[in-house]
């Protein structure tokens, strides 16, 4: 049974699935009376060896955890923690960090691209990178494509920029003066490093209105549970270094670095400060470069992407079953004529109004009173007054083809919303669910059903 536990740890399920799924598919080449008995034996055959390898596996996971010293905690990575992990590709003195280009593929990609190990930094590249980094004047909509692999990225700040990505832009100056503690309108160096490690940890008083508004901006915090104490209040300017946990997997550590968002905010010196124009600039840049990023894998250089391919998109990140997701895409092949394709601009403006879902979720509420299915109509005019810009009509036509289910011209909001939110938060307000033997069980289910 040992050498079959370490089979399975050794191997992919999902390359296991697949040898079921072909394996069902050759079954059906069987030209006699007991094919169809043959092939339902044969997948629950090798379903339920793969089960049994499943829970050995897991048996042998606990049995590890229980052979620990008793003084050790074990500590459950988050959803956001183990892709961090996944998609960091460089380490400096027992650290993990993101490059600029790691952070783009982690919020555009499912796997990190294929590397043997991650590269260890010296103190003369951590330099070179410093030296090396742009100032906040000369940032762009190109900046993480530009920087690439010259950069990087701690866990607290990875945390920072996705909550950037589905920010509105009225939630800026609330990011903004969180950072900003003593109100000049500037954010210095201290300010911003004091807030970034608010990411990492659990403030003593978890009533204070601070913290409370701390954890709708920047969302799935650590949250303590790692047992960190922080000083209390904002403005208290505690040596930072003193702030970070010495954890097992190399998210925090107790050395502090000068990150490439430090020093493109702060300068080399770390003596610049920050106003809210530029820190605007800023989120607004990176919220257009990674959905340039994301038009741009479909448009192949092209103007336009095709009505399907925006579907695609939104629907990426959600978790339809095969059958549910070909039917959005069956329905707007079926209602939609004249393909004149999405332009980019088009697709922005749509992608700013997913940023503001939760104020159209409000509007919806009180106009429709009674929550009764919306018209094209009083689709574009809730996005106009929730965003103050204009939906193209021919993009209202597209996302009604998609998501107006009896083809009666009205769309269910709440349907909508719900499944808005998955691509908004990109998968991960639904990932977490997704665990254990009810994915597993899923996992199987979709592979049956995905044609050879």
């Amino acid at each position: 049974m040992a050498a079959v536990c370490k089979l399975f740890r050794s191997c992919h399920l999902r390359k296991s699935l697949e040898g079921v799924r072909r394996f069902s598919s050759a079954s059906k080449n069987v030209r006699n009376g007991a094919s169809a008995t043959l092939q339902a034996v044969c997948i629950a055959g090798a379903t339920v060896t793969i089960y049994t390898l499943y829970k050995c596996q897991k048996g042998q996971s606990v049995l590890a955890a229980v052979q620990q010293k008793s003084d050790v905690k074990v500590v459950k990575l988050t959803t956001r923690e183990r892709r961090f992990i996944r998609f960091a590709s460089v380490e400096y003195d027992g650290q993990l960090y993101m490059t600029p280009q790691d952070f783009l593929e982690s919020v555009v990609e499912a796997e990190p691209r294929p590397r043997l190990k991650r590269k260890l930094l010296s103190v003369e590249e951590i330099e070179d990178i410093r030296k090396t980094t742009p100032k906040l004047s000369q940032g762009s909509a190109t900046l993480f494509r530009s920087l690439r692999d010259k950069g990087i990225i701690s866990y607290t700040e990875y945390l920072f920029l996705l909550s950037i990505l589905t920010k509105p832009q009225s939630g800026f100056r609330i990011a903004f003066n969180m950072f900003d503690a003593d109100g000049n309108e500037k954010v210095d160096k201290n300010e911003f490093l004091v807030v970034r490690t608010l990411l990492a940890g659990k403030h003593k008083d978890r009533n204070s209105v601070e913290i409370k508004t701390m954890e709708k901006i920047f969302s799935h915090a650590w949250k303590g549970k790692r047992g960190m104490q922080m000083a209390e209040g904002l403005q208290n300017k505690l040596p930072i270094q003193d702030d970070y946990v010495d954890d097992e997997q190399g998210l925090q550590r107790r050395h502090i670095v000068d990150t490439t968002l430090i020093v493109h905010f702060f300068g080399q010196k770390g003596t610049d400060e920050l106003n809210f124009e530029d820190f605007q600039k800023f989120m607004l840049y990176l919220q257009k470069e990674v959905l340039e990023l994301e038009f741009s894998e479909f448009s192949k250089g092209l103007p336009t992407i095709s009505e399907v391919d925006f579907a695609k998109i939104l629907l990426r990140y959600t978790y339809l079953d095969t059958d549910e997701y070909d039917n959005y895409l069956d329905r707007l092949l079926d209602r939609i004529k004249d393909t004149r394709g999405i332009t980019f601009e088009e697709f922005h403006v749509f992608c700013q109004f997913l940023n503001n879902l939760d104020d159209f979720n409000i509007a919806m509420r009180m106009y429709t009173l009674a929550d009764h299915p919306i018209s094209k109509d009083e689709f574009h005019r809730a996005v106009k007054i929730c965003t103050g810009t204009n939906l193209s009509p021919h993009l209202v036509h597209t996302v009604f083809s998609i998501f107006d289910d009896d083809g009666d011209g009205l769309l269910s909001y709440r349907e909508f919303i719900a499944i808005m939110k998955d691509r908004l938060h990109r998968g991960f307000k639904s990932y977490a669910k997704n665990e254990g033997w009810e994915a597993f069980k899923s996992c199987i289910k979709q592979e049956m059903k995905t044609p050879s």
